[in-house]
């Protein structure tokens, strides 16, 4: 039968109440609306399958089911109450965590069931490669986690209808990775699969008006689909750039993969999945045009900031590709890849050497080299390259990326800058700051608050020691957001120092579970 963690993340919610000195269990309750659904097939809008939700793996889907499973739920609570508790307790009663952060870490869980989410079961002739041959592609044709686990997909924000935005879950998945590992992987194979495939329909894009595939191969996704077409059949919904020009969501698979390894020693998965970073990693070789070792922008928004023009070598684009060649160096090393070992050794040492050259001024890495008038801007997000490192057990001796003092100097200007130079340090990190101390306007995304960004940068800050400013950081952005606007339970994307915001209910704030990776990592 299930446990309660499958039925919270199948149709049954937990409702918490948090005060400064505890927080309690007040109810459970199955939506009427999700009873009446329980014993139909879930379909999207095409109808081109039915398929089933992963609870009618244990209560059918025949007319019994509803009241079997609220039967269930009711002869069960008391247990899920106390396994509840059980998990929370350590943290909760961790005297030296602050009320907020507690009361974050456990609340912005919500969208993991509130975010649209789909937890579905597959057939038994589930054939992901769809007739790739799985020697090319490097996967089974029915992954032994999906068939065990199901598939996992929930929206990038309640506003923004596409399923496992990949450029965001990059954020989102410390949550799962660390919650329900096994969703985390199966995920991955999905994405994965998609990676191998190809889909040659033209499509006009909104911000050029130019043609381009819908999919292309040996690139990751932008996204697997939106709920009012075919998800997993029909993918990247998202239209307004070509994503298969992006320069970071190659680079995140090749993280995330590394990620999941360290943290689940899953070795199958690994292997598997060796064969598409392989893939992905020489789709983006092209992009380093001069060989330096070190990829370039191409002069508009082409990455997760699609609002954010970035030209040539970046802090955030050149600190993820990296850390990523870091991270298949550190594969190629545990599969005994010697020839890959030295290919990517290479490309790391002249990479390392182009980045600091060309980004590196002495207090921070410039958010990139064109030397436009924005060029030397102080992007808070500039240091994620070296967030994985950390999270992935990397960052030392042969494995460093980034020197420590400069990861320090630069973590610090953020700090002074856009933090505590931005709204009187109660507001959490603006993405974009000038050196003079005032805020970035040269995009709409520049002078934003991102509270997903703001929580991996204070993850960041802790990893690196900077425990009290990783607090602060993160602590602005929480009480912006559920005390001063209100919106608890619908966390936004982004706000701005006026109050304004954008996109409610979004999914990159559970990278606070970061922050506690981080913390675990200092106690251990």
């Amino acid at each position: 039968m299930p446990s309660a963690v499958e039925l919270i993340c199948s149709g049954t919610k937990f409702y918490f109440q948090s005060t400064s000195k505890k927080f309690k269990l007040i109810g459970m309750f199955i939506t009427l609306r999700r009873l009446k659904a329980l014993d139909n097939l879930l379909h999207f809008l095409l109808k081109l399958s039915f398929v089933s939700r992963w609870y009618t793996r244990f209560f059918g889907t025949h007319g019994e089911a509803a009241p079997a499973l609220s039967h269930y739920s009711l002869a069960n609570y008391k247990q899920w109450e106390q396994k509840i508790d059980d998990w929370q307790r350590p943290i909760l009663e961790n005297h030296q965590l602050p009320d907020w952060y507690k009361s974050a870490l456990f609340n912005e869980l919500y969208f993991l069931s509130d975010g649209g989410t789909v937890w579905i079961q597959v057939p038994d002739d589930l054939n992901i490669t769809n007739d790739f041959s799985s020697q090319t592609a490097g996967l089974p044709p029915l992954p032994k986690v999906l068939k065990e686990y199901g598939r996992f997909a929930y929206l990038e924000g309640q506003e923004y209808r596409m399923y496992n935005t990949y450029d965001v879950h990059f954020y989102a998945s410390f949550a799962l990775i660390m919650l329900w590992p096994k969703l985390e992987i199966s995920l991955q194979y999905d994405i994965a699969a998609v990676v191998m495939k190809e889909d040659c329909t033209q499509r006009t894009h909104l911000m050029t008006g130019r043609l381009a595939k819908v999919n292309t191969l040996n690139v990751v996704p932008h996204d697997i689909g939106d709920p009012d077409d075919e998800p997993w059949e029909r993918v990247n919904a998202y239209l307004i750039h070509d994503t298969a020009d992006w320069k970071d969501l190659n680079l995140k698979f090749v993280l995330q993969v590394y990620r999941d390894y360290y943290l689940t020693d899953d070795g199958t998965y690994l292997e598997d999945m060796w064969p598409v970073c392989q893939a992905v990693m020489e789709s983006e070789l092209k992009f380093d045009t001069d060989g330096d070792g070190l990829i370039e922008n191409s002069g508009y928004a082409d990455q997760t900031y699609d609002g954010w023009a970035v030209t040539g070598p970046s802090a955030y684009c050149g600190g993820l590709w990296l850390a990523s060649v870091c991270a298949m160096c550190k594969m190629a090393e545990i599969l005994k890849k010697d020839d890959e070992y030295k290919k990517y050794q290479d490309i790391l040492k002249r990479g390392k050497e182009a980045f600091e050259r060309l980004l590196w001024n002495g207090k921070y890495y410039n958010y990139d080299s064109s030397k436009k008038c924005y060029s030397n801007s102080v992007m808070s997000d500039q240091c994620a390259g070296q967030w994985f490192v950390r999270a992935c057990g990397l960052g030392d001796g042969e494995y460093e990326v980034f020197p420590k003092s400069h990861i320090q100097c630069a973590l610090k200007t953020i700090f002074e800058l856009n933090v505590m130079s931005f709204a009187n340090g109660l507001m959490g990190a603006v993405n974009g700051m000038r050196p003079d101390g005032t805020i970035d306007t040269s995009s709409v995304q520049s002078d934003e608050v991102w509270t997903g960004v703001v929580y991996g940068l204070a993850a960041t800050m802790i990893q690196e020691g900077l425990v009290n400013e990783g607090f602060k950081t993160a602590e602005g952005a929480y009480r912006t957001v559920w005390e001063q606007l209100g919106m608890a339970f619908q966390t936004p994307e982004a706000y701005c120092k006026k109050n304004v915001y954008r996109s409610l209910a979004y999914m990159r704030p559970l990278s606070i579970w970061s922050m506690q990776l981080a913390l675990n990592k200092i106690h251990n």
